[in-house]
């Protein structure tokens, strides 16, 4: 399984929604980062994502975007083909 990262914040309901999603899917282990706690890491979201919002989510070294971008890609059955290359 490819390795997931988040950018997410503490008090973010969407970052909490996309771990609920992810964790229904069977994925264990998340790297969330923590933007709210670490302007460096706001500012690596934004360089590598070239978003200010949160969550920023990452399948491998593939952006999948926000919640509604992952949400969307598990309705359309494409997520499973992005964690299970």
């Amino acid at each position: 399984m490819q390795t997931v990262t988040m950018y997410s914040g503490l008090f973010c309901p969407y970052c909490t929604m996309a771990k609920k999603l992810l964790a229904e899917i069977g994925v264990t282990e998340i790297n969330e980062i923590r933007i709210d706690q670490d302007t460096e890491k706001f500012a690596e979201m934004q360089q590598r994502s070239g978003r200010r919002s949160i969550p920023q989510i990452f399948i491998g070294d593939t952006h999948v975007g926000g919640f509604t971008d992952l949400h969307k890609l598990q309705q359309e059955g494409r997520l499973d083909s992005l964690l299970n290359p």
